[in-house]
């Protein structure tokens, strides 16, 4: 019997499949009784799963990333799709086929790394250039760039997402270069590359995307800002004529301010003309990708209209 993907199934849909366990918590209802919450997922995407009437025992059967076949029913809730489960139990990894799973795709992955070069290898002022240069000079971080998410969910959420997104910002940058001859986009490409860096370290590219302690405790906007000082530490230490200090500045800030509001985790706003275009750049990239993959993961079957996605606020057209 063919594999059910989760962005195949719909709603009243009988379940017998197997998913990777991505999360899972055993919670009590109002009456005392336990539940078992879940994040189920394949290469195509996640749904919840809610096993009821579930103990110690079940839920200490299987760990966070294991395989588990699935019995149950989908359901339509809160405009997503979930499972209601009467059954979970445990599936050797022997028994998988992991490119049902493995949402990471290499080629696409060494396209983006070998465009990113050539962006990166062609600026024109000489710091940015060697900044460049001695990030993608780096293995270590090559190979985690090439595998990191942008996000947990919303956007670019899988594998690879987050050099998806900054190649896409980069893109952007370019287009809109000739309309503002005033703007540093050289500047901004760097902003670009630099902005979500600290990524990489805020959550774990390990199975689904989580958090990290650290990313946890600090987050992506002040790890960015760390290992870009500590990038260019090691630049200045082996050039006669270190970064300037107003070009490291606006380099920080472009970090600092792409969320573009206090009240969105930015510690500065956007001061200038290349922190304002990075922000906005971001900014539709990010709240396409998000639309796009709800208009694409969407179950309703009839009209024009997606189901109401409560996170963002609307449904959405989609003819």
């Amino acid at each position: 019997m063919a594999r059910r993907f989760v962005n195949e199934l719909s709603e009243q849909e009988t379940l017998n499949e197997i998913y990777r366990a991505a999360d899972k918590q055993l919670r009590a209802n109002r009456q005392g009784g336990k539940y078992i919450l879940m994040k189920l997922a394949d290469r195509t995407g996640t749904m919840t799963g809610m096993l009821w009437n579930a103990d110690e025992k079940v839920f200490e059967s299987f760990e966070r990333g294991d395989y588990v076949r699935c019995l149950g029913r989908t359901q339509l809730y809160n405009g997503g799709l979930q499972a209601i489960l009467t059954e979970v139990t445990p599936v050797p990894v022997s028994e998988v086929d992991i490119a049902d799973f493995d949402r990471y795709d290499a080629s696409v992955a060494d396209d983006l790394e070998v465009r990113l070069r050539a962006v990166l290898g062609s600026l024109k002022n000489v710091h940015l250039r060697r900044l460049g240069e001695a990030f993608l000079a780096d293995e270590d971080f090559v190979a985690r760039l090439k595998v990191a998410p942008a996000a947990v969910s919303n956007h670019h959420a899988y594998p690879g997402g987050l050099l998806q997104h900054t190649m896409d910002l980069i893109d952007l940058a370019k287009a809109i270069e000739p309309k503002y001859p005033n703007i540093d986009f050289e500047l901004v490409t760097m902003g670009a590359f630099l902005h979500d860096l600290g990524k990489i370290e805020e959550l774990s590219a390990a199975g689904e995307a989580t958090y990290t302690d650290r990313g946890q405790l600090v987050g992506h906007i002040v790890i960015g800002v760390q290992i870009l000082n500590e990038k260019l530490r090691s630049v200045d230490d082996s050039v006669d004529e270190p970064m300037p200090n107003t070009l490291r500045w606006q380099l920080e800030h472009l970090i600092l301010s792409h969320h573009g509001q206090l009240e969105y985790g930015s510690p500065k706003i956007p001061l200038s003309l290349e922190a304002i275009a990075l922000h906005h750049l971001d900014n539709l990239d990010a709240k396409l990708a998000a639309t796009t993959a709800v208009i694409e993961s969407d179950i309703a079957t009839e009209g024009n209209w997606t189901n109401y996605n409560p996170t963002m606020g609307r449904k959405f057209w989609k003819p």
